[in-house]
């Protein structure tokens, strides 16, 4: 297997290589730390590259491979398989920005628990990835910073907020990524880059060891290139910690186990607009047709029909701007669409108000699903931007476009349901297109066995982004 190839083989194919010593963990760091060096600074994926640790890490693995040979089945389940962590997530002795510079010299003194659960799990860490300014944008170009740009096209945005988490794995600089998700920010930049990305139900992942921000808004969750992959890392990220205010039992059998599945016909509903946003532009509604056909062939019943999201969207700003108020970051140093969002905050009264109103809302949604089985959406209303292209609008003008971009994702983080991003394709420009799987609460296991069903019989990606060749 050539350079290109192994470092675009999916992590689980990785982790086998591994113990079968094919491959071994040192020689995999190695290859995509090269890879990191000579392309990402023309791609900015990376804030902080932990080259050093990770080293030390795969070296140690690697000797614990050829020194002591352990069985293949004792190994946690990728074992000395490299991959990045969003820099919105703690990692011990490391800088944590958030996406600002004011932020560079503060060295996280704990693993974030996902970062615990991650390492448990074999994995040899090689960086912090990209993000938006406190994770509130759907593009990653936090001041201070060089733009994050899609390996499919340079000139394109990789959406956000864990746009460098998939920038760097389409652009083969790690083998798989962790990403968070508060109003789209793991399907949006899995969809740009032609990934799968999992947003996880309500209570699925652990935000120890510390609190949630967001009032259940926000979640972990992966980016991976296949969907047995994705399904793999949300079985790592999984389970109660002592002191979460919610949690769900754990999968039986495992998401990776559901992605092996056949899947019985379900009731599937579809959209290509999102009232009172409008409709999703023509490839995105391409995206969601063609997926149609396939799940109508594929023996699934299907019918137009969506919720009605539009009395989320205001209770939604609402929990989402006191965000920026709750990070402790003084205005003067944050970007002007922050410091826009910082000057609407209100009282804490409102807050309760809004995060009641998103509960009862949410209600009448999820009623939607006592008869429908999965409903498919646009991920975003429209292509991928250029990288700067609403830089010298105003903070109100960008914040509406925002609004209207990102309409198809927001609620299910506030009604908790989870929801996972395909590609199906490319655009006219080169660019991948995708469409969103929307599940009934704690149903992950659903939505992964369609996906897989899809994947089997969409057109595979044959080859890498030019510019990673």
């Amino acid at each position: 297997m050539n350079q290109i190839d192994l470092a675009f083989t999916p992590a689980l194919q990785q982790a086998e290589l591994i113990r079968q010593r094919q491959v071994s963990p040192l020689e995999l760091v190695e290859l995509y730390l090269e890879r990191i060096q000579r392309l990402d600074p023309q791609l900015g994926s990376y804030f902080t590259v932990m080259a050093e640790s990770a080293r030390s890490d795969a070296k140690a693995k690697t000797e614990m491979l050829s020194g002591s040979p352990r069985e293949a089945s004792s190994l946690p389940p990728f074992f000395g398989v490299p991959i990045s962590i969003k820099d919105l997530n703690p990692v011990a002795g490391v800088c944590c920005t958030y996406g600002n510079p004011a932020l560079l010299n503060k060295i996280a003194e704990y693993d974030d628990g996902i970062v615990t659960r991650i390492r448990e799990a074999g994995f040899v860490i090689l960086g912090k990835t990209a993000t938006s300014e406190l994770g509130s944008f759907p593009y990653t170009e936090p001041t201070g910073f060089p733009p994050t740009r899609n390996p499919w096209n340079l000139e394109y945005t990789p959406g956000g907020s864990s746009g460098g988490a998939a920038a760097a794995l389409a652009a083969g600089l790690s083998a798989i990524a962790q990403g968070s998700d508060g109003g789209g920010s793991i399907r949006g930049p899995a969809a740009c880059c032609g990934l799968v990305g999992i947003k996880p139900s309500r209570g699925r992942v652990s935000h120890a060891p510390a609190g949630d921000r967001l009032s259940g808004i926000a979640t972990n969750g992966p980016i991976a290139r296949t969907v047995a992959d994705a399904a793999a890392l949300l079985d790592v990220m999984s389970g109660y910690v002592t002191g979460d205010p919610y949690w769900l039992p754990d999968p039986k059998p495992s998401f990776l186990t559901a992605s092996k599945e056949k899947i019985g016909a379900l009731r599937i509903a579809f959209a290509t607009s999102i009232a009172p946003l409008g409709k999703a532009d023509a490839v995105c509604q391409q995206a969601v047709m063609q997926t149609v056909k396939l799940l109508e062939e594929l023996g699934h019943t299907v019918e137009e029909q969506c919720p009605d999201f539009s009395a989320l969207i205001e209770p939604f700003q609402v929990v989402w701007q006191s965000s920026v108020a709750a990070s402790g970051i003084p205005a003067e140093v944050l970007q002007p669409v922050n410091r826009f969002l910082l000057a609407r905050t209100g009282s804490a009264g409102e807050y309760l108000q809004a995060v009641f109103l998103l509960q009862m809302v949410s209600r009448q949604i999820l009623a939607f699903f006592d008869t429908v089985d999965v409903l498919v959406l646009p991920v975003y209303l429209h292509s991928p931007i250029r990288v700067g292209e609403w830089a010298n609008l105003s903070p109100e003008e960008t914040f509406q476009k925002i609004i209207h971009w990102i309409a198809p994702c927001p609620p299910t983080n506030a009604t908790g349901q989870p929801a996972i991003a395909i590609p199906v394709g490319f655009d006219d420009n080169g660019l991948p297109m995708s469409v969103q799987l929307i599940g009934k609460p704690a149903a992950e296991a659903t939505l992964i066995s369609l996906a897989a069903q899809l994947e089997a019989v969409l057109p595979q990606v044959s080859h890498p982004p030019a510019f990673a060749t």
